[in-house]
């Protein structure tokens, strides 16, 4: 054992995208029961080039008593995992995972294509899915924010016109998603980019209510003074009045 440089990962705020593990030159991480995990301090050599490609800052670099690298045994491990699994390109990472903004919208509102009549989607970025989506994204900073639950963009026929349009937009549901990291999550979204606004939409059925008291909850931890826009959805698409 020798003091030295070695990663160290919080399960807490560790969503399981596996960005780092492709990050990870030594195959030292690995997904295991949906969270990162170092599997050997032997594998690790402590420069940190996972750090970058955590959206959640869930990984950092500690310095402790450990296992010496072993260029070695590293090698070995990687003969051995690319026996087991299929090719992948170099530098491989899931495009469901990649922060991407979209051309801003016309100002005249939706067009629709002249040769499909498909109108024009607001939607101006991509992950949308708050698992999925970094707390420090550009389309999060000054945003008016949209936070809805999953299914009321397909009850409500206008969502693109009358609640996506002009915002930045996480989806998720309160009843079927694992939302122990939730609060966490949307409270740093709240206290680090200084939002102009915030809407929650969510259906009329009781579990969905579950939206509105994670966003109540989120907006006290972050000792912001914000309010939030509360908007239930009709089973059947309408929006339905105080």
């Amino acid at each position: 054992m020798v003091m030295r440089n070695i990663i160290k990962i919080d399960e807490s705020k560790c969503n399981g995208c596996g960005l780092c593990v492709h990050a990870c030159a030594e195959g030292a991480i690995k997904i295991i029961n949906g969270k990162a995990k170092l599997i050997s301090e032997t594998y690790c050599d402590g420069l940190g080039a996972c750090l970058g490609r955590c959206p959640q800052g869930a990984i950092t670099i500690e310095q402790r008593q450990a296992a010496e690298f072993d260029e070695a045994a590293v090698k070995k491990h990687l003969e051995s995992q690319k026996a087991q699994q299929p090719a992948r390109p170099e530098g491989f990472v899931c495009p469901g995972l990649a922060t991407k903004m979209f051309k801003q919208k016309s100002q005249a509102g939706n067009i629709d294509d002249a040769d499909t009549g498909q109108s024009e989607s607001e939607l101006t970025h991509w992950p949308i899915q708050l698992h999925l989506v970094n707390p420090n994204a550009p389309f999060l900073k000054n945003a008016d924010l949209l936070i809805a639950a999953d299914c009321v963009g397909f009850a409500f026929s206008d969502f693109h016109k009358r609640l996506l349009k002009g915002r930045s937009v996480i989806i998720a549901c309160p009843k079927l998603d694992d939302t122990s990291g939730y609060v966490g999550k949307l409270s740093e979204i709240i206290r680090n980019n200084d939002l102009k606004s915030i809407t929650v939409a969510h259906m009329e059925v009781p579990c969905c209510f579950g939206l509105k008291r994670l966003v109540e909850t989120a907006v006290a931890m972050s000792g912001i003074n914000i309010g939030f826009n509360d908007i239930t959805v009709s089973l059947d698409g309408h929006i339905q009045q105080p």
